[in-house]
């Protein structure tokens, strides 16, 4: 309907208001993980879209709890061959091994559950934009993940590369979330 000109500057004079790449929402529009995974699914090209899962800190912004990526993490299923996938512009493909519990569809795109976004997260990002992802990850209740069951989680792990760094960060979270100035998680998180 209008050209990509046209929309950057509708974009600039607060008409519209950038969502991710392409995409806008009207200024003032609550933004749901519901509209980020369609923003994020029009940079994932049609024919592989339905073999990958969007993950890390792709997930991680599509909850709500971190910063739009430079460039989306996008998970495949071993099952999968990662090598009919590479041609993926925009996108940054990791071959993993998921379970049953571990996506599901927002928006029309397979996401992490919230629950292995943050294991995720914890193995496999620096720790400088994982603890503050993590943070939020648990502060929402509506995610239902908790500190406990993500160490748990974290632990649980089999030879995967990380888990000590992983676990402390968790550990620094639940430091934070024992002192009395940041209160962000439930009290059984902590425990």
């Amino acid at each position: 309907m209008f050209t990509w000109a046209e929309l950057q500057s509708m974009a600039a004079d607060g008409v519209l208001t950038p969502l991710y790449e392409r995409s806008f929402t009207p200024p003032g529009l609550d933004v749901t993980p519901r509209l980020r995974a369609r923003a994020a699914a029009q940079v994932v090209p049609d024919r592989i879209r339905r073999k990958v899962i969007a993950g890390r800190m792709t997930a991680a912004w599509i909850y709500g709890c971190a910063d739009a990526p430079e460039r989306l993490s996008l998970l495949v299923d071993a099952k999968h061959r990662i090598s009919s996938l590479r041609s993926a512009r925009g996108c940054i493909l990791h071959e993993v091994r998921l379970g049953q519990l571990d996506v599901v569809s927002i928006g029309g795109l397979l996401v992490t559950s919230p629950l292995r976004t943050a294991v995720d997260v914890a193995l496999h990002v620096e720790a400088d934009r994982a603890v503050p992802a993590l943070r939020m990850l648990l502060s929402n209740d509506e995610l239902g993940v908790r500190l406990r069951l993500l160490t748990l989680a974290v632990e649980a792990s089999a030879r995967v590369p990380h888990k000590k760094a992983a676990l402390r960060k968790l550990a620094a979270l639940a430091s934070t979330a024992d002192s009395p100035q940041a209160q962000v998680f439930p009290p059984e998180a902590a425990a």
